[in-house]
């Protein structure tokens, strides 16, 4: 299950500052007064120079915490067509590092900036921190709802709150070495239990590989794969904070990490983590003839190290536990913010909206910076579903995969506390590979662990 994500596994700082900060932190936040020290009316807490150049000095100016790849292209383009509003752009760090910083500034009251990138799995952890405003009382709407797919509207919203505006997503489907599959005679599946098949005929064939990895570090990868076997995990509403359902050891959930545990024990998948340098090489060198993939993965595939020349690649629908009710999943996911800091949030609710809003910052974002849009503008436009890519020999995998994942995608809900609950899930699947326990004794532990945190921290919990 090489569920590969672009999410970089959290410092122990970074855990501490978010995480620890529990519900006593509710009542943190507010504003600040410190003015950007690039000049200008408006600005947010953030002291930052601008990466970007400024082009109208006299118009309020927005801080943007972001790292996307190409980013400031979609600065220039934006403070370019706009008079009333520039946006100052500075990459605090990817991940980690800005979440990081980020809660330093939520615990000291002043130095966040007006808008900040943040991935979705994040927001729940810090509405319940009170750094985000909610935008629907500075100019977002619900109208704004048709603007993007239903899954990642969804994502950004809670209640009648409207936390972050949607940018790029991660429809999942599967990636397959069709050659490895022809080779040894195999069809490709189209549900889990021919995957499990598959894997089985690839053995018996002769492979030498694997058909997939089960990384223990998989993270929101494995939350995909519960919801599609339709587990809900997790309930939260921002509205009401002090409340979390935690749901980890179900039926769904056993029936999905029972299915990988006995693959594991027939020696069909691999089990490393992912994100290492030997995993990232392992992915296009033969020793996986597949990976379960979000849409932004084939935008990396093709810059790793030590690919096998001769592959052919072919991306397929996800594999389903009923082909007649099929599932959409989505792993990842980033979108625009308004921190409880930025001084004029109207101003920085316009820069959120308005960053990834038209097709030449969209061109920016697919080329630069292989993200897969949410704004159905772009997703649905000819010039992206037709779009043909050379790694899997011109195959338009937009059109024939991620676009109908993407519009099958219904959304999702993570907890406030979700760097936690990967650090021990981690430690979880590392024991139930390495120490060969049950599916459901590994479920029932993490049950236990993760609702007496949240107990700790001062949820009531429902299970």
């Amino acid at each position: 299950m090489n569920t590969t994500t672009r999410t970089r596994r959290w410092g122990v700082a970074a855990v501490a500052a978010v995480v620890g900060l529990g519900l006593a932190a509710c009542s943190s936040g507010g504003g600040g007064s410190d003015d950007t020290s690039t000049g200008g009316s408006g600005g947010g807490n953030a002291k930052a120079s601008c990466t970007n150049k400024i082009k109208k000095p006299d118009a309020t100016k927005v801080t943007v915490w972001a790292w996307y790849p190409g980013f400031q292209g979609v600065v220039d383009q934006f403070n370019t067509t706009h008079d009333d509003v520039q946006v100052c752009w500075t990459n605090a760090g990817q991940g980690g590092d800005e979440y990081n910083k980020f809660s330093t500034a939520i615990q000291a009251g002043k130095g966040a900036p007006d808008v900040i990138m943040l991935e979705n799995e994040m927001l729940p952890t810090f509405e319940t921190l009170k750094g985000l405003a909610d935008m629907s009382q500075s100019g977002a709407t619900q109208d704004l709802k048709s603007k993007y797919t239903e899954g990642s509207w969804s994502d950004v919203t809670s209640g009648d709150g409207i936390y972050a505006i949607p940018v790029d997503g991660g429809p999942v489907g599967l990636l397959v070495r069709k050659d490895i599959f022809d080779k040894y005679k195999v069809k490709v599946p189209t549900t889990w239990d021919e995957y499990a098949t598959a894997a089985q005929q690839l053995k018996d064939a002769g492979y030498k590989g694997y058909i997939t990895d089960f990384a223990p570090n998989t993270n929101s990868g494995m939350y995909a794969l519960w919801s599609q076997a339709g587990a809900t995990t997790f309930t939260y509403d921002a509205g009401d904070p002090t409340k979390v359902g935690v749901a980890l050891n179900t039926t769904e959930t056993n029936k999905v990490l029972d299915y990988w545990n006995q693959l594991l024990g027939k020696g069909l998948v691999g089990h490393e983590n992912a994100s290492t340098t030997d995993y990232n090489t392992h992915l296009v060198d033969g020793t996986y003839a597949s990976v379960v993939a979000a849409a932004w993965l084939p935008g990396y595939l093709q810059g790793m190290s030590g690919a096998d020349k001769d592959a052919q690649w072919q991306a397929v629908p996800l594999p389903q536990w009923d082909a007649a009710n099929p599932v959409q999943v989505n792993i990842g996911g980033s979108s625009f913010s308004v921190t409880s800091q930025a001084k004029d949030k109207k101003a920085a609710t316009e820069v959120a909206m308005g960053l990834f809003s038209t097709d030449e910052a969209w061109k920016i974002g697919i080329d630069k910076a292989a993200l897969f849009p949410q704004f159905n503008q772009v997703l649905n436009a000819a010039s992206f579903t037709d779009k043909k890519y050379p790694f899997f020999n011109d195959q338009q995998i937009n059109k024939d995969v991620f676009v109908p994942a993407a519009a099958g995608y219904k959304g999702f809900q993570f907890s406030p506390f979700q760097t936690y609950v990967y650090d021990q899930q981690t430690q979880a699947f590392h024991d139930m590979v390495t120490k060969k326990q049950s599916a459901a004794d590994t479920l029932s532990a993490l049950q236990d662990k993760i609702v007496k945190y949240a107990q700790g921290q001062g949820y009531t919990v429902s299970q």
